[in-house]
């Protein structure tokens, strides 16, 4: 569609009288790029990488 498609979170901002588009986005973001509902991206405890059997290899500086 090359971008110029209306997504559904608009389509429902415009059928629902709404100003903002912000209203109807599913997984909204902050201006930093952060969910703050979950609080992601963050960082994994390390029980839980072990559960998932993963392993962090930080690069070196």
């Amino acid at each position: 569609h090359g971008g110029l498609a209306f997504g559904f979170d608009r389509l429902c901002s415009l059928f629902g009288g709404s100003e903002s588009i912000r209203d109807y986005i599913a997984f909204p973001k902050n201006n930093a790029g952060r969910d703050v509902m979950l609080d992601a991206p963050s960082l994994l405890d390390p029980a839980q990488l072990d559960e998932l059997y993963l392993e962090l290899r930080k690069p070196e500086a």
